[in-house]
């Protein structure tokens, strides 16, 4: 099970796992491209981590972030654990959430129908109502809600194959396309033409995917797309590449959707 921790208990996790290595603190600095005092303040609990000093220490140190996060931590085994995800290739493929289509198709046909009548709601914004959707789900429940890969792209996450679903809910007769004007730009936006099978989304899922259009399906294209260049895991993720979902849990305030509660250590 994840936890979010406290920065005292990620100096130490950092510490155990620079001794099982054999670095010293000068060397490990250098590796990840702070001072050494900078390192030995983390390493005492007093000097926070943000996410992209934590990947560096994961590549030199050898350890998963889903490992390090997990309140059943121990140092050896967080480094085994990486090993055997390497050597076990096939078995992480299988692991892996794979995009659910028909899930996929009934949470934009859900979205569309609470807000597609709104004019500002275009490809754009419907695009990062289905991310948030996602990455609200998983880091409440920890589980995937549509299994859906994003891509960090210069206007936004972006959900890999959402053409071709697109075209696919268009020929089947169950979205339109509209090509029309907001504010002065071109928009595409797309209207349901049928309801969503509310029997292929469960409760949770529904009420995740409702507080995103109540708090943001009045936004702007605009405004929504530099939400989400907030949001940790955009920041995280290299451009053009697959956002990590794990990188959730790094949130804070304002966008982290979980009430972590007396999982956090009194400092």
């Amino acid at each position: 099970m994840r936890t979010k921790l406290a920065q005292k208990q990620i100096g130490q996790r950092i510490t155990e796992l620079r001794k099982l290595k054999g670095l010293s603190q000068e060397q490990l600095a250098k590796h990840v491209k702070i001072s050494r005092p900078s390192l030995a303040q983390i390493e005492l609990g007093n000097r926070s981590v943000d996410i992209l000093e934590l990947q560096l220490f994961s590549m030199v140190l050898g350890f998963t972030l889903d490992d390090f996060m997990s309140e059943d931590f121990s140092a050896s085994s967080a480094v085994d654990s990486k090993e055997e995800k390497k050597a076990k290739k096939s078995e992480e493929r299988i692991s892996m959430p794979t995009l659910q289509v028909n899930k996929f198709k009934n949470v934009v046909l859900y979205i569309l129908e609470r807000c597609a009548g709104k004019p500002n709601v275009g490809e754009t914004v419907l695009y990062k109502l289905l991310y948030f959707s996602d990455f609200n789900y998983y880091e409440l429940y920890e589980e995937q809600l549509t299994g859906a890969s994003y891509r960090k792209l210069p206007y936004g996450p972006v959900p890999q194959k959402i053409d071709t679903i697109i075209q696919q809910m268009i020929a089947k007769g169950q979205l339109q396309r509209v090509k029309s004007e907001y504010q002065g730009y071109a928009q595409t936006r797309y209207l349901p033409l049928e309801k969503a099978d509310l029997t292929a989304l469960r409760a949770s899922e529904t009420e995740v995917i409702d507080r995103v259009v109540e708090q943001m399906s009045d936004w702007s294209a605009a405004a929504i797309s530099n939400y989400s260049h907030k949001d940790m895991p955009w920041l995280a993720s290299k451009d053009g590449e697959e956002i990590n979902y794990e990188l959730a849990f790094y949130r804070d305030a304002p966008f982290s959707v979980r009430n972590y509660g007396d999982e956090l250590e009194e400092q």
